[in-house]
C-alpha cells in the first residue's frame, strides 16, 4: 500500500467528504438512517486495506432495519487497539421551513442561501456568515464531521502502517434511544474476543459544545454526563365534574410532584467544579382519551435528571422520598378542602415503585395475566418507549384500582449512565498533549471539561464494574426486555478510559447548526493523529 494515495487528507479533501456524507440524509427513524450503513460500507471499501481485508468490516443489528458498522484496521504487530466512536443519525429538519429544508443536507448551498437571508438571523449568526469561517447544515456539527475524522484516521493508519490497531465504530440512533451503541456493545466484546484485542481507549469525536450561549471556547472532554428519566403515573379516582370532591384528578396530584421535582437541588451533583443542570419536567400527558364531563383521573409525567456519580438506585431513592413528601402534602391539602366543603375525603395517596405494582398485579392476576396485559400494550406500534411505559403502568393500575389513589414511580427510556476518566493517567496525558499542540501549532486555547454536556454514546462503555444500582432501572422500567434494555453486564467488561476530542461548532439541533471549518479540517485532524501516534511514537509522549 506504499503507492496508495490518501483520498481524505487535505482540508479540501475533508470538506468534500463531509459534504458528501452530510448529503446522505440520515434523520433518525427514516429510510436514510437504514441506508446509511451500506453507504459508509462502500466508502470504507474505497481504502485499499479494506478491499484486501473486507472481512474486517462488520454490521451489528440495531433493530428496525438499522445497523451499526465497525471497520477494523489490524496493524499486525500488537493487540493494542483504539476504538473510534461516532454516530451517523441526525435530528429532523422541520425548523428549516421557508424553502430551506431542501438545502438542509447541502452545506455549501445552504451556507450561501443563508448569506442572502442573514438579516433574518440572530446577530451572532450574521457575524459568522460574514467571516466565512463556518459551514452550515444538518449534521455538519452533530456529528458527521466526527465520522469523517475517523475515516481520515483509518485511511492514514492503513497507508502509513501505524503499529497500533484502530476499530472504527459508527452507529445509528444516538439522538433518540442510542439503540445503535447499545447494540454495538456486544459487538465490541465479540470483536475483542475474535481478534484478541486489548482496548486502550474509547475515543469519541462529538463536537466541542458551547457551555453557555455565545461561548466560543474549545473544549476537550474526559467524560460524559448522564441522563435518566424518573417518571410517574398519577392514578386518582374519577368523578363527574359536578361532584369534583367525590374523586381526585391525576392533574391535581401531578401538580404537587412536578412542583417538587422542577429545579429540585437535591438531584444536583457537583464534581471537579462542574454541576449538573437542575431537573425539569419534560412532558406531562393526560391519559384520558376523550372529552367528557368525567374528570381525568390518570396522568403521567416524565422528569429529566442529569447524573455524574449517582446511579439509578440513588435517583429512585431521592425520587421516592420527593414523591412521598409531595403526595403527603397533596393529601393534606385535599383533606382540608374536603373538610371546608363538608365532604368525606377518599383516602391517602399511596406511593409505589413500578416493581411493587407489578408484584401486586402478579399476585392478583397471575403471571400469565400480567404477561398478556403487557403484550396487548406492546402490540400498539404507534407508541414509542415512553408512551408504552405509561400505558403498561396505567393498564396495570386499571386492573388494580383498589390501590388508588396512587402515584406509581417508574423509569422511562432512555437512560445514559455518566462515565468519567478524568483521573486516568493516560487520559490526563492525552489532554495535556492536545492542549499543547493546539496552542503551539494553532494558537488555540483548549479547556478540559470533565463531563460532556451534550449526552454521548460513551455512556455505554467503561461502566463501573462493581455497580449494582442499575438493577433499580431494570426493575422499574416497564418496557425492559421488550423494546428497551441496556447491556450493563457487557458494559462492565469494557473497562478502558474514554476521551472526546472533536471539532468546534455551534447551534446543534437548530436551523443555524454550523461547523468551524479550520477547527474541523485543520486543527482536529492534526491533533487526533498526534494523540494516536503518541500511543506508539515516543517523541510525542508527554
Amino acid at each position: 500500500m506504499e503507492n496508495e494515495k490518501m483520498k481524505w487528507n487535505t482540508p479540501e479533501d475533508l470538506e468534500e467528504l463531509l459534504c458528501e456524507v452530510v448529503g446522505w440524509d440520515s434523520r433518525t427513524g427514516t429510510e436514510g438512517e437504514i441506508e446509511f450503513a451500506t453507504k459508509v460500507l462502500k466508502k470504507i471499501l474505497e481504502m485499499q486495506y479494506f478491499q484486501e481485508n473486507s472481512s474486517h468490516i462488520h454490521f451489528h443489528d440495531a433493530g428496525k432495519g438499522r445497523s451499526a458498522v465497525t471497520a477494523y484496521y489490524d496493524s499486525g504487530v500488537t493487540n493494542k487497539t483504539i476504538v473510534l466512536i461516532s454516530h451517523f443519525d441526525t435530528v429532523h429538519t422541520e425548523e428549516f421551513g421557508g424553502g430551506l429544508e431542501e438545502l438542509a443536507f447541502q452545506p455549501k448551498a445552504l451556507t450561501e442561501e443563508l448569506k442572502k437571508r442573514k438579516d433574518d438571523l440572530p446577530e451572532d449568526v450574521q457575524i459568522d456568515l460574514d467571516t466565512d469561517d463556518y459551514l452550515f447544515g444538518r449534521g455538519t456539527m452533530d456529528m458527521k464531521m466526527g465520522l469523517v475524522l475517523h475515516l481520515h484516521l483509518l485511511e492514514k493508519a492503513s497507508i502509513e502502517k501505524w503499529p497500533i490497531n484502530l476499530l472504527l465504530l459508527t452507529v445509528p440512533d444516538e439522538e433518540v434511544n442510542s439503540s445503535g451503541m447499545r447494540a454495538a456493545v456486544k459487538g465490541l466484546i465479540n470483536l475483542r474476543k475474535e481478534y484478541g484485542l486489548e482496548y486502550q481507549l474509547f475515543l469519541n469525536s462529538e463536537p466541542s459544545f458551547s457551555q453557555k450561549p455565545q461561548d466560543a471556547n474549545y473544549y476537550i472532554y474526559s467524560g460524559t454526563i448522564g441522563k435518566i428519566m424518573p417518571s410517574a403515573l398519577f392514578y386518582g379516582r374519577e368523578t363527574h365534574a359536578g361532584e369534583p370532591l367525590s374523586g381526585i384528578t391525576g392533574h391535581y396530584m401531578a401538580s404537587y410532584l412536578t412542583k417538587a421535582m422542577e429545579f429540585n437541588p437535591h438531584f444536583v451533583e457537583e464534581e471537579y467544579g462542574e454541576k449538573t443542570p437542575l431537573p425539569i419536567c419534560l412532558q406531562e400527558i393526560d391519559l384520558k382519551e376523550d372529552y367528557s364531563a368525567q374528570t381525568s383521573h390518570h396522568t403521567a409525567a416524565l422528569y429529566n435528571v442529569f447524573l455524574m456519580r449517582q446511579n439509578a438506585d440513588d435517583i429512585m431513592t431521592i425520587f421516592k422520598h420527593t414523591a412521598i413528601t409531595s403526595m403527603a402534602e397533596c393529601t393534606n391539602d385535599y383533606k382540608k378542602i374536603c373538610e371546608r366543603e363538608g365532604v368525606t375525603p377518599i383516602g391517602e395517596i399511596r406511593v409505589l415503585e413500578y416493581t411493587e405494582l407489578l408484584e401486586y398485579a402478579v399476585r392478583k392476576m397471575g403471571s400469565n395475566g400480567v404477561e398478556k396485559l403487557i403484550e396487548s400494550v406492546m402490540a400498539d406500534e404507534s407508541l414509542d418507549e415512553r408512551k408504552l411505559s405509561m400505558q403498561i403502568t396505567d393498564n396495570l393500575m386499571l386492573r388494580c384500582q383498589e390501590l388508588a389513589p396512587a402515584t406509581v414511580l417508574f423509569y422511562a427510556p432512555p437512560y445514559y449512565p455518566a462515565i468519567n476518566s478524568s483521573d486516568n493517567e493516560l487520559v490526563q496525558k492525552k489532554i495535556a498533549l492536545t492542549q499543547k499542540l493546539l496552542k503551539e501549532e494553532f494558537n488555540v486555547e483548549a479547556t478540559q471539561v470533565h463531563y460532556f454536556n451534550g449526552i454521548s454514546d460513551l455512556s455505554y462503555v467503561n461502566y463501573n464494574p462493581t455497580d449494582t444500582g442499575w438493577q433499580s432501572f431494570k426493575n422499574n422500567t416497564p418496557v425492559w426486555g421488550d423494546t428497551y434494555s441496556i447491556p450493563f453486564k457487557e458494559m462492565q467488561q469494557l473497562q478502558s478510559p474514554v476521551l472526546n476530542i472533536g471539532p468546534f461548532g455551534k447551534d446543534a439541533h437548530k436551523l443555524t447548526e454550523r461547523l468551524h471549518k479550520e477547527s474541523a479540517f485543520k486543527y482536529t485532524p492534526f491533533v487526533l493523529a498526534k494523540v494516536i501516534e503518541s500511543m506508539f511514537v515516543g517523541s510525542y509522549i508527554q
